[in-house]
This record gives C-alpha cells, structure tokens and sequence, in this order.
C-alpha cells in the first residue's frame, strides 16, 4: 500500500511533521521532486531536525529514498547524515542514479537569474540553491545524474560540454568576469570533477544508489509499506501552480509516479493526503487575495492589507512564519478556500490534515477567503492565469473565534476535545475540499497531532 503526501498550498504547510505522524507505519519514504530548497522541521523525542534534502522519514530510522524526480546537492546531503549521525541518529538513505545533481555553477546562475528577474517584479523567490536551473539542464539534456558520478569518463564528458556553456552565459549574457564578478571554481571543469568525483565514490562506498523504480517495486512485492513525501505545494506547482512565482518541478500527487518510477495505478491505488495549514503563508513576490498586512520586497505594492499588519504579526509570530532554509519572514493571510478545491480536483484527496489550528486561537474572529470575484463573476475556484488570480477579489466568511487551551491535552483526548468553534471550522474546510479531516496538527511535537483517521 502507499501514502502520498501533498502540500495543498503554498508550502509550508507542515508536510514534514505528518510525514512523521504517519511514518511509523511506514518502511519507506520517498521524496519524488524537488532538491534542497523544501526546508522541513521534524520534532522527535524533544529534539527538532532541521532538514532540507533527506526525507523526513529518515528521524524515524525508516528507509529514506531520493527519486529520480529529485535534483541532489551531494554537499547538503552528506552534511545533512553527517550532522544526523553526530546526533547518535543512522539514517538509511538511497538515492536513485537518474536524479540530476545540483552543480556549483547552477547556483551562481540561480542568483543571476533571480537578480535579473527582481527588477521585472517576476522574482519567484528561490532560495538560490540551483534548482530551476539544474530542472532546466534536465529538460535540457545537458545535464549531470546521479550515475554519472560513478562513472568518470561519462562525468568528465558531461562537464566538457557543460561548463564551457555556463561559463559563456556568464560572460556574455550576464556580462561578469568569472573569477573577479563570480567563483571561478563553479565554472572550472577539473575542479568540479575532482569534487564530484569524490562524492561519487562516497556514494558507492555507502552504497546509496539505486535503480529507484525497481528498488521500490521490490520493497512493494516485500511487502514494506510505502509512504511518498512531496516538496513545496500544489499551488507553486509549475504546471498547476501560480505561474511564474513557483517552483521547477511538480508538488502534485501525479508527479509521485514519475519521480520514483512506480506507475500511476499504484500512487492511485493507495491514499493522498492533502496538508492544510488554517491559515496561509507564502515566501515570495506575486499576487496574493487573502494577505493580511504587508512585507518589504514581497507584498506588490498594491496588494495585502496594510491596515491588519498587527493581526499579521500576531499570526507569524504564533506560526514561527519564517522560511526553514532561507529565514525570511513569510507573508500570512486568512484561509483561501479556492486554492483548495483546485488542490483537491489536481490531487484526487482521499483525506486532510490540517496544521496549525492552534495558531489562531484566541481570536474572536477567524476569516476564510470562501470565493473570488472576478469581473463581476463568483469564482469557487482559482482562474488559470496568474494575472487574472491578482485581479481577484477575496469573498470571506466569518468564524467565530476558538479559545487557547492546553493543546497537548487535546491531542491526547482526541478529535471531540477540539474547541467547538474549531471543530466547525474543520469541518467547514472538509465539505468544502470533498475530503474528511484525518489529522489535525496542534502543535510543533508529533505528538501535539490528533489523529483521526491512519491512512495505511
């Protein structure tokens, strides 16, 4: 059986910590898209791990697999289960030979871009950690996998052709020096094959590499339960998403059978749940319909609410609303409901988690965006273009507001301790989306989550 999780917004709905709710009955997790731009937090016997690339899973000793769909920075990665063993903790993580590697001079190119599209307002915010243009290399055929890094005269080849490419694109695109404007090392071929090399040669003495489709296969004949972990949300999806702000790959549930190379009949087979967080947050420029208040360098100089800044601060303070990777505050505003029934039409919900419920306590009123206005028209769910969804105006609805009581008490009690303002809210979310409510996260702990239903 497998379990895919999907974030249905704008990321940072709190994937990680339901990933470790629900991975006990896991044996397996396995990250499909994305790099080391999806910071997630996982809270276990009191300590919390901080982590960008290895599955969430990995805490928890269960096998944590990087997909084909993935694009790996073996840096990270072998910082990440260095720093995790220095913590008594033995992670077990393979990594499928097809995924494309993160290389120096993608990350240099990264920043370029991004600075370049800041002063046409297109910044989708990335954390500068060469993902879209290692994602473009991929779509490219130009780029470096996995497999190749154990094979010298392949990886040698691949660079060959590369870098004297990237090198020109800095110079006579960007117009910089490299070595004076940027690291020469990032655009020099022996040096990044002796780093790469080395890397390769750390993975096969671990023997972490894998034929991810076949391991999978035969891990799923075993018998092993199988859990997927997407990256970012539905939202900032680049096919379904808010395009441009968003990211180079698919968050979507689709995407869990192309990046791991199980089929489509098998991710379909089993249960996807969507991760709601009560409210909302987003890291980046672009248009954003249910804000509360502003950021500097975020906000479109026409958009939030500037005259809700304080519940604004409130929320992100409560919420810990600041990036895992990058540390920037995020931008919060009310639930927006369209956002979530186009998440649920993509992803095909079986059931929801909803984060975050505590953060709103003590409120006398919660708000949720219930539809859009467009051009005189009610939308129920997001246009297609990014253009038309700046244009939208939030209709909302109100609540009447829950009280702060204690959190870890109601997580032991269960669904029925819940509030009952909160429970209405829940249940307002769950009839809207078409999916019931199968976990509820009170807190930053794994176990601060009610549980209602487990999916496996």
């Amino acid at each position: 059986m497998t379990v895919t999780i999907v974030g249905s917004q704008l990321g940072d709905e709190g994937k990680g910590g339901i990933v470790d709710v629900y991975g006990d009955a896991a044996d397996v997790v396995v990250r499909y898209q994305g790099g080391d731009n999806a910071g997630h937090t996982v809270v276990h016997d009191g300590h919390e791990y901080k982590l960008s690339l290895v599955p969430s899973g990995a805490v928890r000793g269960k096998v944590g697999v990087l997909g084909n769909g993935c694009v790996v920075n073996p840096a990270t990665l072998f910082e990440e289960l260095d720093a995790l063993r220095e913590r008594s903790l033995d992670p077990d993580v393979r990594v499928a030979e097809r995924a494309h590697v993160i290389l120096p001079y993608h990350r240099t190119l990264d920043g370029l871009e991004e600075d370049v599209k800041s002063d046409e307002d297109l910044a989708a915010g990335t954390t500068g950690r060469g993902i879209g243009p290692t994602y473009e290399d991929k779509a490219g055929r130009r780029g470096v996998r996995v497999g190749d890094l154990l094979d010298p005269e392949t990886l040698r080849a691949r660079l060959e052709y590369a870098v004297p490419r990237k090198r020109a694109l800095v110079e006579d695109v960007y117009d910089l020096d490299v070595g004076d404007d940027v690291d020469a090392d990032a655009f020099d071929v022996e040096a990044i094959y002796e780093r790469y090399r080395e890397f390769g040669r750390r993975l096969a003495d671990e023997g972490m590499t894998v034929d991810c489709g076949r391991f999978l296969a035969e891990r799923r004949e075993a018998g092993d339960r199988i859990m997927f972990e997407g990256a970012q949300g539905t939202a900032i999806d680049i096919d379904h998403g808010i395009y441009p702000y968003v990211t180079s790959s698919n968050p979507t549930a689709g995407a869990a059978a192309v990046g791991s190379g199980l089929g489509p009949t098998v991710v379909g087979d089993g249960e996807v749940v969507g991760i709601v967080k009560a409210y909302l947050s987003r890291v980046g420029t672009g248009p954003l319909p249910t804000e509360l208040g502003s950021v500097d360098g975020q906000t479109p100089p026409d958009g939030g609410r500037p005259g809700e800044s304080d519940l604004a601060e409130f929320i992100r303070e409560e919420g810990g609303e600041y990036g895992t990777v990058t540390g920037r505050p995020r931008r919060v505003g009310w639930l927006d409901v369209p956002m979530l029934r186009h998440a649920a039409r993509v992803n095909g919900f079986t059931g929801l988690a909803v984060n975050h419920l505590d953060v709103l306590a003590g409120l006398d009123e919660v708000q949720v965006g219930h539809s859009y206005t467009l051009d005189g028209e009610e939308l129920l769910t997001m246009p297609t273009t990014t253009e038309k969804w700046a244009d939208c105006e939030a209709n909302f609805r109100r609540f009447e507001g829950w009280p702060d009581v204690e959190w870890s008490t109601v997580a032991e009690d269960g669904y029925d301790a819940i509030p009952e303002n909160g429970r209405a809210y829940l249940e307002y979310v769950a009839e809207e989306v078409g999916a019931p409510i199968y976990a509820v996260g009170v807190g930053p702990g794994r176990e601060e989550t009610v549980v209602v239903e487990t999916p496996f």
